[in-house]
């Protein structure tokens, strides 16, 4: 918790200052094209802004926010079908400040409440705990608080820029873009089945990252606290400084990034013994076009379990293509393999193949509505189908709430 007390007398100093740079946008002159999603990760700086944007006196404030209410329905002796709501909302301060630029993150989420049972329905979603057991076929909340941090960025010269970047609740430089803020997944409200394999670190505690940039390229390490949040989602926890991170990112211009990291954890699930090793790769595209955007992400990440040696790796394509404004068609298709869908840790590579589309109605200002519905079928080895049916399938409709800027 000793990063909230940074954070409470830095927030004070935020009006003292002039702001400068696009919401959501860190433009130095070492780094003209970035933008940056959860924690320091980023998205290409060509995708949507997604966001409200407010200016008072010298500066600037943004607010970004999603909230989907989801109906799941899903066959099979494991399918469940649930009402729930997934949401988030992220408050950012921004100014300039010793010819840098500083910015005050908040992001929190209701889901601790919206979502009943301390999870929801997913088949062959894996990881964390409920009610003092492993989660199986269902994806846990979000934290009530799922960001506190503090992020400066400073120039060195014209090519070149440091920054720091503290939060005692945050996202270490680890894997892609989370999936509650990576532009490719914006139009699916569950979570992929590789979550715990790819970016499940973006709520973590006692997070201190250091990076330095040069022109495309951005190198970065954490420092940072291993084990998953508790499964009580409402409080704030902590815990020692004892796992490590490390990511390059390459972003040529404005719609490609990619990035390469890998880290240890210490102790991440609460119920397993042993550490974790881990490695992701992930390139994302963005292309803008009138009315509209396509992107695109491919993901890897592989989970190396110390306790009993078992390599993991989940593989993950997703896409939304968004036209005429309002209309949206995405898609995700995973393969990821799963060691807890049965006792005795048997490993199964599970296929996952989703198709949605949504349709945006503006009823109201800076908000917007939109109604969707996708599909999920599922591939499985044989040795699963008195589990889960030969052929298992689940549907999704929902209703999505985005905040957005009045122009």
């Amino acid at each position: 918790m000793r990063f909230c007390l940074v954070l409470l007398c830095a927030a004070p100093l935020v009006a003292q200052h002039d702001m400068s740079n696009m919401p959501g946008m860190h433009h130095d002159t070492a780094t003209p094209e970035i933008m940056e999603a959860s924690g320091t990760s980023l998205d290409p700086a060509s995708s949507p802004m997604n966001m409200a944007r407010f200016t008072t006196g010298r500066w600037r404030l943004m607010l970004h926010g999603t909230a989907f209410i989801t109906d799941i329905r899903q066959t099979g002796p494991r399918g469940h079908d649930k009402l729930f709501s997934t949401n988030w909302i992220m408050a950012e301060a921004e100014h300039s400040l010793a010819a840098g630029t500083f910015d005050v993150r908040a992001m929190l989420s209701l889901e601790p409440a919206t979502v009943a049972g301390r999870r929801y329905p997913e088949l062959f979603q894996t990881g964390e705990t409920a009610h003092g057991v492993p989660i199986v076929d269902g994806q846990h909340p979000h934290n009530f608080v799922m960001e506190l941090a503090l992020h400066y960025s400073h120039p060195l010269g014209e090519k070149m820029s440091w920054e720091f970047y503290g939060a005692p609740v945050g996202d270490p430089a680890l894997g892609p873009v989370a999936y509650p803020h990576r532009i490719s997944a914006e139009e699916i409200p569950q979570a992929p089945l590789g979550h715990h394999l790819q970016d499940s670190t973006h709520v973590s505690y006692e997070v201190v990252t250091a990076g330095l940039t040069r022109g495309i390229v951005r190198l970065e390490a954490s420092a940072f606290h291993g084990g998953e949040p508790n499964e009580n989602r409402w409080y704030i926890g902590s815990g020692a400084i004892d796992s490590y991170s490390a990511r390059i990112t390459v972003s040529p211009n404005a719609n490609w990034s990619g990035q390469i990291s890998a880290g240890r954890l210490a102790k991440p699930e609460a119920l397993e013994p042993g550490d974790q090793t881990r490695a992701e790769a992930s390139l994302t595209y963005n292309r803008p076009y009138s009315r509209g955007n396509w992107a695109t992400s491919v993901i890897w990440g592989r989970v190396h379990k110390t306790g009993g040696g078992d390599n993991l790796n989940g593989y993950t394509l997703e896409s939304v293509a968004r036209w005429a404004q309002k209309n949206y068609v995405t898609g995700r298709i995973e393969l990821d393999d799963k060691d807890e869908l049965l006792p005795g840790g048997r490993e199964f590579r599970i296929g996952a193949y989703t198709v949605g589309y949504t349709r945006d109605f503006c009823l109201v200002p800076r908000i917007a509505t939109g109604v969707g519905a996708n599909f999920t079928s599922y591939s499985m080895p044989a040795a699963l189908n008195p589990y889960y049916a030969q052929h298992p399938v689940a549907g999704v409709v929902f209703l999505r709430f985005r905040l957005r800027d009045a122009s």
